[in-house]
């Protein structure tokens, strides 16, 4: 039997580094991204990640047994290379909340980050955190009658470790958003000063003085685990790995933040620190992202399992590019530099190596278009021009709310999912926009090309 990872086995670090940073939401991405990038910190030695799962224990009961070790594949075109990353020291599901608020209080914690995906924000229409929210609402009475209660939402979490943080008099530290969504510092700040606000008001002056709310702009395509990767992973290795990760050569990670009690010199591993994230952020988020949901759904309800498969299909393909001369009238950026990124993303999602499927990219579009497609849309639509390729991709959501392509997976879709299938095509298209952002689905024009769009996709 093959003996499974560990840590102090041949190829593999003896001993684990002292735990920095606190992570929610130990998923593939943040493995292959910023555990990546700490592990090739110059100073990874002492900055040690203790992660935590979300709602499912999966994570923690895989990467445990191994002291958090897991290996990385790097899937290029011309071929894989393994790599085992240590960065990670501790994994624990998030029922174990003592132990959380435990690293919370320690003075030596100085960074928290998550990747909870844009739904776990847990924001309302207005931007604030929804209080309505059976979770958000549930973690609000549990936390009023007891700081160290069990919560569940994210904000609520951030907001306990703050509790016990300052109890314990922890001192200063960062909180470093790592999820797609536009100024996801300044989203962050506003949601925990919302939770505070509801729970302890004396913590607001607190967490002024105390918590530092970086920005940050990640990238690098991460499909889902197959058997084949382990199978890869034992052949390179000789050593069993339960939960390995898939990635593709690209990797871009770029953070505005002070820091206040330190961080890992990620500036050496290639991240960039800039005083604007914007400019980098809306790129990445209207063009990579934007034509990701495109491709995600567009995509499968023409027959496409795969990005590559489907931007090897000249009509996806034209599609894509149609949404991209839109959404490059609006970033405010030097025309060779976004021709070069456009160049590079066809470059990425050609590697047939990267298996990225669209039903994973599909999950929790309610969510997820109006920070990757609405912006782009209503940047068109403000200049006088119907925007075809954004309408495109709505379209395309609009077809899989109605059982085209990939499944609906989305918490926050019912009424689109509702309202999509409450008559013909025409006549649902205005009430499904409207559920995206108000007044969206009286825009006549916009709605006519939404219809056609959807028309032209079934063709």
């Amino acid at each position: 039997m093959t003996q499974r990872l560990r840590r102090g086995l041949p190829g593999t670090p003896a001993t684990s580094a002292p735990v920095r940073i606190v992570h929610l939401g130990v998923g593939n991405f943040h493995r292959a991204h910023q555990a990546w990038y700490t592990h090739h910190a110059p100073d990874a030695e002492d900055w040690g990640i203790a992660a935590f799962t979300g709602r499912r224990p999966d994570q923690a009961e895989a990467l445990a047994p191994q002291d958090g070790l897991y290996s990385l594949i790097t899937k290029g075109a011309g071929g894989d290379e393994v790599e085992v990353i240590s960065s990670i020291v501790a994994v624990h599901p998030a029922s174990e909340h003592e132990t959380y608020l435990a690293y919370l209080a320690e003075v030596s914690t100085a960074v928290v980050s998550m990747t909870v995906t844009e739904h776990g924000y847990r924001r309302g229409a207005d931007g604030h955190l929804d209080l309505a929210a059976d979770d958000v609402a549930a973690d609000v009475a549990a936390l009023r009658s007891d700081p160290r209660a069990v919560v569940t939402s994210m904000p609520m979490r951030l907001l306990a470790g703050l509790l016990a943080r300052r109890e314990a008099r922890g001192g200063k530290l960062t909180i470093l958003p790592c999820d797609n969504l536009p100024d996801n510092g300044d989203v962050t700040r506003t949601l925990v000063i919302d939770a505070a606000r509801a729970v302890d008001e004396t913590l607001l002056d607190w967490i002024s003085e105390h918590v530092d709310f970086a920005t940050s702009m990640v990238d690098r395509i991460t499909p889902a685990t197959t058997d084949t990767d382990r199978e890869l992973v034992v052949e390179r290795t000789g050593y069993s790995d339960a939960s390995p990760v898939p990635t593709e050569p690209f990797a871009e990670w770029v953070i505005s933040g002070e820091f206040p009690a330190g961080r890992p010199a990620w500036d050496a591993a290639g991240v960039q620190f800039v005083a604007d994230v914007a400019p980098h952020e809306r790129r990445k988020l209207w063009l990579l992202n934007g034509s990701h949901s495109q491709l995600a759904y567009v995509g499968s309800v023409r027959g496409h399992e795969t990005i590559d498969a489907a931007i090897a299909d000249p009509a996806c393909r034209g599609w894509v590019e149609q949404f991209w001369d839109e959404a490059q009238r609006g970033l405010g950026l030097p025309e060779a530099e976004v021709e070069a990124y456009r160049t590079a993303l066809l470059d990425r999602y050609a590697n047939p190596r990267v298996r990225h499927l669209l039903a994973q990219i599909a999950m929790d579009g309610s969510q997820k278009l109006p920070v990757r497609t609405l912006p782009a849309v209503s940047a068109e639509r403000a200049a006088g021009r119907v925007p075809v390729g954004g309408a495109t991709t709505l379209a395309g959501w609009v077809l899989h709310l109605r059982g085209a392509g990939a499944p609906v997976k989305d918490a926050g879709a019912g009424p689109a999912q509702e309202a999509a299938n409450a008559g013909d095509l025409a006549e649902v298209v205005p009430a499904v926009l409207e559920t995206l952002q108000p007044g969206l689905g009286r825009d006549a024009e916009l709605v006519s090309a939404v219809v056609a769009q959807a028309q032209a996709i079934t063709a």
